[in-house]
């Protein structure tokens, strides 16, 4: 009996030395302080996005954090200048699900920063039903590439003139069950709510791709990353199946916000990657997408269609 619960504890506490080995593989080491920089952040209110909000204010930056609920904004934007010791703080709103909103977003940093240096995407939703948009896109694409790919393009002016510069994408391991229809690309042919968040995370790594083609010359460096399994209220809207993972057992195999958010602020921040653009990392590592995030041509398309699709031409 005693043998047999030994073994059972060892192999306990294997398993937690191994989940938790795997969890902090990829962490930021950078110290590069931010002061005289302006860092916009989407989806900053909870999750990884609030971890990279706080991150960027303790390294001084002028932080802009845009999220949905202004009340919820407010109450997060209280509690990082508490914590970062950082005022330097503005509140902005937009739904990204809305173009026009992200249009005045957009318009509101440009009348009033003189510079933006780091744009990080980290806003999105999984696992919600179809609906269409104002704009007669479907919601989960829209929120999770067509508003994201809209702000960038029109904060491209403030990020040139900040060169050199940084976007960075959140994007999913997710992507790898993808798929880019152009025939379907505002969702009204077909729908399947698991696609609608895999082809989005694919699109974001395309139009990384892309974007980090055309703006190396001007020292906007763009690139993308997979944060890891994160244990966030992103799981609200999915199937049972998947939220039982959140269990106090389950938890134990996925990441805390904080860890997830390491590679993005890596990529926000650190040296070691002030010469590498358009491409997809995890683990603060270089790291390979699916063989379909690798197409240029399909980028090109996608990026040329998506500017049509949001108004840009």
């Amino acid at each position: 009996m005693y043998l047999y619960l030994a073994i059972l504890a060892v192999v306990v506490v294997f398993l937690l030395l191994k989940v938790h080995i795997s969890r902090m593989k990829g962490v930021c080491r950078s110290e590069a302080d931010l002061t005289g920089k302006t860092a916009v952040v989407t989806g900053a209110t909870r999750g990884i996005g609030y971890e990279v909000a706080l991150d960027l204010a303790r390294r001084n930056a002028r932080l802009i954090i845009a999220c949905l609920n202004i009340d919820e904004g407010n109450r997060v934007m209280e509690a990082i200048q508490k914590l970062a010791g950082n005022k330097n703080i503005v509140l902005k709103q937009v739904d990204l699900a809305s173009l026009s909103s992200v249009r005045k977003l957009a318009g509101e940093i440009t009348e009033e920063e003189s510079r933006v240096d780091i744009l990080v995407n980290v806003a999105g939703v999984a696992g919600l039903p179809r609906r269409e948009t104002e704009d007669k896109l479907e919601q989960t694409f829209a929120i999770n590439f067509y508003g994201p790919f809209l702000l960038t393009n029109l904060l491209l002016d403030k990020l040139k003139k900040a060169a050199p510069s940084r976007i960075v994408n959140v994007t999913s391991i997710a992507h790898q069950w993808g798929a880019i229809d152009f025939d379907n690309l505002r969702g009204d042919k077909w729908f399947l709510m698991p696609r609608s968040y895999f082809d989005s995370k694919l699109a974001i790594i395309l139009a990384t791709r892309e974007m980090g083609r055309q703006l190396k010359e001007a020292g906007v460096i763009v690139n993308c990353c997979h944060p890891g399994s994160v244990n966030t209220s992103f799981l609200d809207n999915m199937p049972f199946f998947v939220r039982m993972f959140t269990t106090p057992i389950g938890l134990l195999f996925w990441r805390t916000p904080r860890e997830g958010a390491q590679t993005p602020i890596h990529l926000a921040v650190s040296e070691d990657v002030k010469d590498i653009t358009g491409e997809y990392f995890s683990e603060c590592k270089l790291d390979k997408p699916a063989k379909q995030a690798l197409d240029d041509v399909v980028a090109r398309k996608l990026v040329e269609a998506s500017e049509k699709l949001v108004g840009l031409q």
